[in-house]
């Protein structure tokens, strides 16, 4: 057995990104992501484990399994990666553009922020339906993503029909990935035609919808023009 008191300075030739701040989640999640989505590439996300995560991404188990303890939480990684992006570029609504439009360009930006993870998404992608564990633990994160993204649009989704709002950009981002995944065009112009599409049409989607529950007046009429497609 090796001398755990060893002085012999740690090898950090495999860590993922040498300058992270261990002390910084930020940083933790940038070095987990990359080492996960890389390793995923390389060999599929099936045969993907934490102690290989850490050990590429140059964490201690020590500090590692405090944040990430299981592999949901490697994916919840890459997701914060991307959030943190976007966020980042938090600007003032700009009251001349449409929420949709808004969410459009912050979308566009989260699969750019992606952009780096892709070829690692592609296998999580064709693997996760064959972890359930991990998937049905991913949605709660995603579902978070979600809200932060309407957030960054300036749509407020802890409002009354939130929830439905989240649900539905979750499936807009679920159906436009199938096509970034494969975006080989050096603007996403692919991607861009994908998700002006699924916008559209959940905002036709949340207009039926609101038409279907909306209160009636004495006379038949729906009181007030907003309607849920306003969110989006």
């Amino acid at each position: 057995m090796s001398d755990m008191s060893s002085d012999k300075p740690e090898d950090n030739s495999f860590r993922s990104d040498p300058t992270a701040d261990l002390a910084d989640p930020d940083s933790l999640d940038r070095s987990v992501a990359a080492a996960a989505m890389g390793l995923a590439a390389e060999k599929g996300w099936r045969r993907v484990g934490l102690l290989e995560v850490a050990h590429t991404a140059g964490i201690p188990l020590s500090r590692f399994h405090h944040r990430y303890r299981g592999r949901a939480d490697v994916l919840a990684a890459v997701s914060r990666v991307a959030d943190a992006t976007v966020l980042a570029g938090d600007a003032p609504v700009d009251p001349a553009e449409t929420a949709r439009d808004r969410l459009f360009d912050v979308m566009m930006r989260r699969f750019d922020a992606l952009r780096p993870y892709r070829e690692g998404l592609r296998s999580v992608v064709r693997d996760l339906p064959a972890d359930p564990s991990a998937a049905l633990a991913f949605t709660c994160t995603f579902g978070r993503s979600m809200a932060w993204m309407l957030r960054a649009a300036g749509i407020d989704p802890d409002r009354r029909g939130g929830a439905a709002l989240v649900a539905g950009l979750g499936t807009v981002h679920a159906r436009v990935m199938r096509v970034f995944l494969d975006d080989d065009t050096a603007d996403l112009s692919r991607t861009m035609a994908a998700l002006d599409n699924a916008l559209r049409g959940a905002e036709r989607w949340g207009a039926t919808f609101c038409r279907w529950t909306r209160p009636r007046g004495p006379l038949g009429k729906q009181p007030g023009t907003e309607s849920m497609a306003s969110g989006i």
